[in-house]
């Protein structure tokens, strides 16, 4: 069993490095890079990973091309602003190196989130769990535009591990109204759309529901 890191990133060169340098331990490191226009590419490289230039098409289709995109069928899934502890390295490198394989199709793994440089670990942020290592044949990631999520086919077993995926989320203020007017904010309202329930239709649905009753009230 070999297993391919895919990294998805666009203009992480304060990240990358500790990214890769996180998943030494993989067969293959693979950064799907989303056209950054700063040095990510050139870190990513002296590194040592494979990188692959795009555009940047959402996270699920941008994380599935990179599965598509690895060397090998075992896929470890990590973005830019997340770390492997070194405790989740053993794990994974016990179940790669094992006799007669994986026991499982995919590996559910808890990530412990930082923000503004303090872990959060109330109101469901810990543990979050992710599927983020499983054998791409017998999986994918969803389509969703954001909250993307790795889907197993259905039958396939999934285990649990115990160690964290660390996720710097966001460094400070100004990082957080960025990402969300840059990417967030776009995305989710391109999958409103594509789901037909963009904010008019939202808004007709209000209106049927709370003021029309009123009126016959």
């Amino acid at each position: 069993m070999k297993i391919s890191a895919v990294i998805i990133a666009g203009n992480e060169e304060s990240k990358i490095a500790d990214a890769i340098l996180s998943v030494e331990w993989a067969d293959e490191v693979l950064v799907i890079d989303s056209e950054s226009v700063d040095r990510t590419v050139e870190i990513a490289t002296s590194m040592g990973a494979r990188v692959i230039s795009r555009p940047w098409p959402g996270f699920s289709a941008q994380k599935q091309f990179g599965v598509d995109s690895a060397k090998f069928d075992w896929i470890f899934s990590l973005d830019a602003d997340e770390r492997v502890s070194p405790e989740l390295a053993s794990e994974i490198k016990n179940i790669r190196d094992k006799a007669g394989g994986p026991a499982f199709s995919g590996y559910r793994i808890p990530r412990s989130s930082f923000y503004m440089g303090r872990q959060i670990r109330h109101s469901g942020w810990y543990p979050d769990w992710q599927l983020r290592l499983f054998d791409r044949r017998k999986g994918h990631w969803n389509d969703l535009i954001v909250h993307e999520s790795v889907r197993l086919n259905d039958g396939e077993s999934v285990g649990r591990l115990r160690s964290d995926i660390i996720h710097f989320t966001i460094d400070d203020a100004s990082e957080h109204h960025r990402l969300i007017g840059e990417r967030y904010a776009p995305l989710a309202a391109q999958q409103m759309f594509e789901r037909g329930r963009h904010f008019l239709k939202h808004l007709l649905l209000w209106e049927l529901q709370n003021e029309i009753p009123r009126g016959h009230s």
